[in-house]
């Protein structure tokens, strides 16, 4: 009967407690949990962003290598020293040549006859010479009562006259004999011939250029680093560059730094005065700086041409890295960076 007016008025029996435990709070602790945790993960997200942006920078901006390297050589640019027309062609199209091979041979009669009449003529007045020094000892040996003073001085003269004859004689003929060995243009250094458009019976014109031959002992790469780049390469870093078309790389030294670009705001305009753009833009583009390196070792099966596009690369791998580094502890602690 109790326990049907319990159920009827819903009150606790008489024999239960009231009930006193506390509200359950897991619900609240696990929302708390999961928010420290993302923004945990936030955190490590954004640190991982400012340490990629710090390597990108470090790699893109100041490291430095570029893929703006090219390979270059010197030319040497033939031109004959003597006119004539050409009777022999020794050389095809990129032929390898040495130093001192001939390429070419003007028709050298014209010079053979110069030679022949220069030494006629030397002849000639290596004669007269010794007729006049005849001369001038008998008149020399001769007392005042038989010939004048002036008379000896005359013949003396004479005979002074034929010696600077006989000199240019000589003069002559060593120049005829040059130009003669001058037909035969000749190869001044190692290399390979380039763009040949001779043919025998062309006309070859004196100081006018008509055969190049490529120096194969000059070839360097020039590398252009951005102006951000600069601090990191000196006289003497190694260098490792590395051609499109080949995986080998390409190992060098810095052999010299250009210390001149062209400005637009150096050319002179009215009354000489320097002519200077009056735009001026927010974003500035780092200027490139030409770097010339010399080659120290070519892989075998390289072949270099000059032109090639080359990523060029300055100092052992990773120095540049560990100097990065250490100039940043060094902003951070105050102290100074090292030397480079």
């Amino acid at each position: 009967m109790a326990d049907d007016t319990h159920i009827r008025t819903g009150a606790p029996p008489a024999s239960e407690p009231p009930d006193t435990q506390t509200p359950d709070t897991r619900p609240r602790r696990a929302g708390q949990g999961r928010r420290l945790l993302r923004l945990l993960i936030t955190a490590i997200i954004l640190g991982c962003a400012v340490v990629a942006a710090a390597l990108v920078w470090q790699f893109y901006v100041t490291a430095p290598w570029t893929r703006d390297g090219r390979v270059r050589v010197q030319v040497a640019s033939i031109a004959p020293q003597v006119s004539g027309q050409i009777t022999e062609l020794r050389v095809a199209d990129n032929q390898a040549v040495k130093k001192g091979d001939i390429l070419y041979v003007i028709d050298p009669f014209d010079f053979e006859v110069s030679v022949t009449s220069a030494q006629a003529e030397l002849d000639n007045r290596e004669a007269d010479l010794g007729v006049k020094r005849t001369q001038a000892a008998r008149r020399e040996a001769l007392t005042t009562l038989s010939t004048s003073v002036e008379e000896k001085q005359q013949y003396a003269g004479t005979a002074k006259i034929a010696e600077a004859a006989v000199a240019s004689a000589k003069a002559q003929l060593a120049q005829a004999r040059t130009n003669l060995q001058r037909t035969q243009v000749r190869a001044p250094v190692n290399g390979r011939v380039t763009n040949l458009l001779l043919r025998p019976g062309d006309y070859a014109a004196t100081g006018t250029v008509n055969i190049a031959v490529i120096d194969t002992d000059s070839f360097w790469i020039d590398g252009y680093f951005e102006e951000t780049k600069m601090a990191h390469i000196h006289v003497g870093d190694a260098v490792s560059a590395e051609l499109l078309g080949y995986d080998p790389l390409i190992r060098g030294r810095v052999e010299s730094i250009t210390l001149g670009i062209s400005t637009a705001n150096a050319a002179a305009s009215t009354q000489g005065l320097p002519n200077v753009d009056p735009v001026y833009t927010w974003v500035r583009l780092a200027q490139r700086v030409p770097v010339r390196i010399r080659i120290e070792h070519l892989p075998e099966g390289v072949t270099l041409v000059a032109g090639m596009t080359a990523t060029v690369s300055v100092g052992e791998p990773g120095r540049h890295r560990d100097d990065w580094l250490a100039r940043l502890r060094s902003r951070i602690s105050g102290t100074p960076a090292p030397a480079p």
